[in-house]
């Protein structure tokens, strides 16, 4: 038996949550779920989003799935998912973008992976107010972070059978802190002969993007490019509904949909728990549960390309709805 944190989250969390642990429980594997709730709900009686017993439970078992957590923009608490990233050292951002069957989509054949760093770049919080109309916000990149991450996407492209690794920078503007990424790029794709290189530009890479996505294979980006990349990767296979992410260290790995926590349909039985659910299937590879991983997907991909989908995706069913055509295609 596994042991796995399950952080449960706020809004529509708690109930795709549910969704996901029926469906691994109707594959016939058995998982002991350590829930974890974090979150808005948490914050008036635990002083904090993120109270230490959830951390406490992922380092003890070092693999978590995680149901979307509300993030204030603009003002209150820092995000639930960066504080994750950086106290238990998660600097790789995984974010495989492949079609799915029976969703509609302006391009076929879309198989490419975002591979972003996670621990730094602006996303390292150093801001500062300097008076009533100015604020600063340094973008941190290290030598050591940037190496990691792209290293992490070479070793990744070596083990799945890709092709290419494809560096994304701005490094005409920002000589020094792009600059010094795209150096360590460099630096580490010599150990890789195997695997075919390019370097872009960022702009110029969402202009290729949205043109033939089919020209990419493995991306590998700074914080804050990977975090707006990955989500337009997403609406090349139907949006953040069907979108997968992972969060991966050397010690531990937390597996995440990358949608919000659509605090306004929350208890309403209408929310898509597929991004949830792709991201259960990418941990129970993590933990060497493939079969039961190639047996949830293949139950999900039938349950899509029989017409059977939530409203985000066209179709009419509710959340337990879906489940339960899921769990049918299981048997």
């Amino acid at each position: 038996m596994h042991n796995i944190t399950l952080i449960n989250g706020d809004g529509i969390g708690p109930e795709i949550s549910e969704s996901v642990v029926r469906i691994i429980k109707a594959s016939g594997l058995d998982i002991n779920w350590d829930i974890q709730t974090a979150g808005s709900d948490v914050i008036e009686k635990e002083g904090t989003p993120l109270p230490e017993r959830v951390l406490d439970s992922v380092r003890k078992n070092k693999v978590a799935l995680k149901a979307p957590v509300t993030t204030p923009i603009g003002k209150g608490f820092r995000s639930v998912n960066v504080q994750l990233r950086k106290d238990l050292d998660l600097y790789a951002n995984l974010r495989p973008c492949k079609n799915l069957p029976g969703v509609n989509t302006r391009f076929e054949n879309v198989d490419l992976v975002v591979v972003r760093e996670n621990t730094e770049d602006l996303y390292a919080g150093v801001e500062e107010q300097i008076d009533n109309n100015t604020a600063h916000s340094i973008k941190i990149i290290t030598r050591h972070a940037s190496e990691r991450i792209c290293r992490f996407a070479f070793d990744y492209a070596v083990k799945n059978n890709r092709h290419e690794v494809c560096v994304v920078t701005k490094a005409n503007i920002m000589k020094l802190s792009d600059g010094l990424f795209l150096e360590s790029y460099r630096n580490v794709a010599k150990d890789y002969p195997q695997i075919n290189q390019r370097e872009i530009l960022v702009d110029n890479l969402c202009m290729q993007l949205v043109q033939d996505p089919t020209r990419f294979d493995v991306l590998v980006l700074p914080n804050l490019y990977g975090d707006i990349v990955s989500d337009l990767t997403a609406g090349l296979i139907g949006g953040l509904g069907v979108a997968q992410g992972a969060n991966i260290g050397l010690n531990f790995a937390v597996f995440e949909p990358v949608h919000g926590s659509a605090p306004d349909i929350k208890g309403q039985n209408k929310a898509n728990p597929t991004a949830l659910l792709l991201s259960a299937i990418e941990m129970l590879k993590y933990i060497n549960e493939n079969e039961y991983a190639a047996k949830i997907e293949k139950a999900l991909f039938k349950t899509l390309s029989s017409g059977f989908k939530t409203s985000d995706l066209g179709g009419n069913l509710s959340t337990s709805e879906f489940t339960d055509e899921i769990i049918k295609n299981l048997l």
